[in-house]
């Protein structure tokens, strides 16, 4: 079995880098617009946003 490097290469750095920019980009675009968005950050799912769903409608 072949080990996998654990460093990325630089095309992945890039690919990371524009991804990182691209939803950077679509939040505060949403957040112009007045629209909430989902994201998921300590294994749950977060609704950012004064239109946003409660917790209580997510269930």
């Amino acid at each position: 079995m072949s080990e996998k490097s654990t460093t990325p290469k630089p095309e992945e750095k890039i690919v990371h880098v524009a991804l990182r920019r691209a939803v950077k980009s679509a939040l505060e675009r949403k957040k112009k617009l007045g629209q909430y968005s989902v994201i998921w950050r300590d294994n749950q799912i977060i609704t950012q946003g004064e239109d946003a769903p409660s917790v209580e409608q997510q269930k």
